[in-house]
């Protein structure tokens, strides 16, 4: 038996953090889902994604929210409110979800935090409307930042970092499809992939070359699929692991829901457009029941995947709407089903253990 490739070092988010603000950038917590990297690059706005953490104390959020909001956006709002909310000079909020969009109006018009408050509204639907719309309000959100940065990026340097975010991208997007060929533990592999969420671009790309060319062979165990929003807690992984399997195709909405192709537009904005709304289909963006389907099916056969796991977070209506329906496709397809709803921020409770080791004594 030979031992596992190590990865390479990983800096923590704080660590990352600290070093930008020391060197005099600037930084934006920024809340769940598709959002232009690139253009908070462009003005040396550090973008720090917020999906929980682990372990958050949401009493603060769940002081402002009904028991039953998604404990994504409970914690967010807790993290706004809190004293850590000063290491960061403004917070992005998409439009994931009626969730977020309801956490940025309340951060906007009620509760108000101590840092500024960008809203950045993603289409529902496909096609040439949604993509001037959506370079409509990237356009938004660059005067918005033109006012907190209090200058503007070149033209040339606009585009130097878009393009610099596409190679990144093309870097994620491959590790995605070659995971069944890396040789790491999911723990380790979703290290990697998340370490996106928050790294300065070129250390990612360096990470991710360094995996892809340091970890072959195939991982052990029973290929999974995975579908979710966010892969936490993360003690799941372990016991995947300790049942005998792995993810070998990724369908969350922070990993591979956010595998982006490069636009084609000249004008960076429309470029940024066309690059986000070319991610598979995504219950948050109001992709259609079939083309979801199509999509898991599709990464199943690709990786081999004998099941399916669709890990959700409590509360998520935009996933849980579409679940029996693709469980229908996939079962009919011969894939086994599993449905897991947990919190996020809480650990993982022994009952979903106990399921998740029932589903994979099925498939040895």
């Amino acid at each position: 038996m030979t031992d596992a490739p190590a990865v390479p070092p990983i800096p923590r988010r704080s660590e990352v953090l600290a070093q930008h603000k020391a060197a005099g950038g600037l930084a934006a917590a920024v809340f769940p889902g598709h959002h232009p990297r690139a253009l908070l690059r462009a003005f040396g706005v550090l973008p720090v994604e917020v999906w929980g953490p682990p372990g958050a104390d949401t009493t603060a959020g769940d002081a402002h929210l009904q028991a039953y909001t998604c404990p994504i956006v409970r914690a967010g709002l807790a993290f706004a409110l809190s004293e850590a909310v000063s290491a960061v000079d403004m917070l992005v909020v998409p439009h994931t979800c009626d969730s977020t969009q309801g956490l940025g109006a309340l951060m906007l018009d009620l509760v108000r935090p101590s840092r500024p408050v960008l809203p950045f509204y993603l289409p529902r639907g496909e096609g040439e409307s949604a993509v001037d719309f959506l370079a409509d309000e990237i356009r938004a959100l660059h005067r918005s930042l033109a006012r907190i940065c209090g200058r503007e990026p070149s033209a040339e340097a606009l585009a130097e970092a878009v393009r610099a975010e596409e190679e990144a991208d093309a870097r994620f997007a491959r590790l995605l499809v070659d995971r069944p060929r890396i040789a790491l533990p999911d723990g380790d592999f979703y290290r990697v992939l998340r370490s996106r969420e928050y790294l300065p671009t070129a250390r990612f790309v360096a990470i991710a070359d360094s995996v892809i060319a340091g970890a072959p062979g195939a991982p052990a165990g029973v290929p999974l699929l995975a579908s979710g929003m966010v892969p936490e807690p993360r003690g799941l992984f372990d016991v995947i692991s300790r049942a005998g399997a792995f993810v070998a195709a990724d369908d969350y909405t922070c990993t591979g829901r956010r595998s982006y192709r490069p636009g084609i537009a000249a004008d960076p904005h429309l470029r940024m457009a066309e690059s986000l709304l070319s991610a598979p289909p995504d219950a948050t963006r109001g992709a259609p029941v079939r083309a979801r389907a199509e999509h898991l099916l599709a990464l199943a056969k690709r990786s081999g995947a004998r099941a399916a796991l669709f890990h959700e977070v409590k509360f998520c209506e935009p996933e849980q709407f579409y679940v029996p329906q693709l469980r229908r496709a996939l079962e009919e397809a011969g894939l086994r089903t599993l449905v897991l709803e947990t919190d996020p921020v809480a650990p993982l409770p022994d009952q979903a253990v106990t399921r998740v080791e029932a589903l994979l004594e099925t498939l040895r």
